[in-house]
């Protein structure tokens, strides 16, 4: 090798080898747990703070799940603005854990058939803010889930098929917060999350309205003294079978484009 070249090498040999050095020396810090994870500390204490509100409120006035379905429809009713009212409580409904089935039934009580666009908008709303706080809170969730087989492929799924599978998961009424909230896990696309959403929940929605619609006041509910609706009723069965149908028909669809 000539006397050039060698000495060349040798002084890039001799700068990384230093730079080697002092990587080992001083390694990059590493960042601590509450570093990388104060937001999420900080918005997970207000959010047990806002549930443990909702918690002692209901315990110290001795309030059943009734008496708060109860307060809740009385708000609407008692206000100029109650389908804004009523969209709002549905939108903050999943930080309060609150069942969104009752919250769908009084949509029928209170406002009859326009109770379907207030619980639409309402549960799209309620829909964004659990997959926003799943998206929020987690991090990594089920990716290193290696033995899980059967998470695993439905995780796959959601992942690469978002609109598809949401919109199965609508049709067939999968648990409407588990949804989200896996959702919001496994980030999937919230455009298509939003979209399936939208149009998956609208056979469901109808029917727990129609069905809601269908017994009378709340009051007459709360009491026991209900007079159901056949019609009502049978409409309500017959959106739900007809949900069904249509799961089947889009997953033998998607089954054959694979």
């Amino acid at each position: 090798m000539p006397l050039p070249c060698l000495s060349e090498w040798l002084n890039t040999y001799c700068k990384t080898r230093s730079n080697t050095i002092q990587t080992q020396t001083n390694p990059t810090p590493t960042a601590t747990f509450w570093q990388r994870h104060w937001s999420k500390l900080i918005a997970l204490v207000f959010w047990l703070a806002l549930l443990g509100s909702y918690f002692w409120y209901t315990r110290q006035n001795d309030l059943t799940l009734a008496d708060s379905a109860k307060s809740i429809a009385d708000l609407p009713t008692g206000s100029l603005f109650g389908p804004l009212l009523y969209i709002l409580i549905y939108a903050i409904r999943p930080l309060l854990f609150f069942p969104a089935t009752i919250l769908t039934l009084l949509g029928g009580f209170l406002f009859g058939p326009l109770g379907v666009l207030y619980t639409i908008i309402g549960s799209n709303a309620s829909a964004m803010v659990s997959f926003g706080i799943g998206w929020f809170f987690g991090e990594d969730v089920l990716d290193n889930a290696e033995d899980a087989g059967t998470i695993q492929q439905y995780t796959k799924r959601l992942r690469e098929n978002s609109f598809e599978t949401v919109l199965i998961m609508r049709l067939i009424f999968l648990p409407y917060d588990l949804v989200n909230y896996a959702s919001g896990f496994l980030k999937i696309n919230w455009r298509a999350f939003l979209l399936a959403t939208a149009v998956g929940s609208i056979p469901g929605t109808v029917s727990f309205v129609l069905f809601g619609a269908s017994f009378g006041t709340l009051d007459e509910l709360l009491t026991g003294d209900v007079q159901l609706n056949p019609a009502t009723i049978i409409a309500s069965v017959v959106i739900i079978g007809l949900s069904l149908v249509l799961s089947r028909i889009i997953k033998k669809r998607e089954a054959a484009a694979q």
